[in-house]
């Protein structure tokens, strides 16, 4: 039987239009750092070496342990030294991030070992060697879901970030962090489906 942790987590629900509060679970996830503009060069770079480790997993789970499961959304963790380029500037070339898909906790260090070295066997992508696994733990988060391109978020993101979270007695902590229930390589903007999630923590 093959697991959708998209289906049965509740941190990957979220309804647009709606902020809401959730604790959020450590989590392990595929991760790849970089700077710069989304879609740069380094940008799908990453993506190049995240996803065949990913699917990779996938098989040897299925194979090895007989635990079958969908391959998780692409994920990102975006930050910058001053975080109004988000939300008024929008200066993509100062923006930093992670890239990250999320794994089962019962993929383990040795697997993702096993995993590098297979896809490494065959057209081994250029940033291999940085991608990592680690645990992610964000805990108390605000996350709403947004339809539509990712420069229209400015606005669900200055309500998010400016009115909503003080009023709820909170105040940002840690990355931003969005998921793409939507592949942005195939579906036009206007249509992309994106998890905006915030850590925060009592002001």
């Amino acid at each position: 039987m093959k697991v959708d942790l998209k289906k049965s987590l509740d941190s990957y629900r979220a309804r647009a239009n709606e902020f809401r509060v959730l604790d959020v679970p450590a989590m392990q996830y595929l991760a790849i750092d970089g700077h710069g503009a989304p879609l740069s060069g380094d940008f799908s770079a990453a993506i190049g070496a995240v996803y065949p480790l990913a699917y990779k997993l996938k098989f040897a789970s299925k194979q090895d342990l007989d635990r079958d499961y969908v391959v998780m959304p692409l994920e990102g963790l975006w930050w910058a030294d001053d975080m109004s380029s988000f939300t008024t500037a929008r200066d993509k070339t100062q923006w930093d991030w992670t890239l990250m898909i999320m794994t089962p906790e019962w993929i383990t260090q040795e697997m993702f070992d096993a995993a590098v070295a297979k896809v490494a066997s065959k057209d081994r992508p250029a940033k291999l060697d940085e991608v990592r696994l680690e645990t992610l733990a964000e805990s108390r988060c605000v996350q709403t879901l947004h339809v539509g391109s990712f420069d229209d978020e400015v606005s669900v993101l200055a309500e998010m970030h400016d009115r909503f979270i003080p009023e709820q007695g909170f105040a940002m902590t840690g990355k931003h962090h969005e998921i793409y229930l939507s592949d942005f390589r195939r579906v036009e903007p206007a249509k992309l489906r994106t998890i905006l999630r915030q850590p925060v923590r009592a002001a």
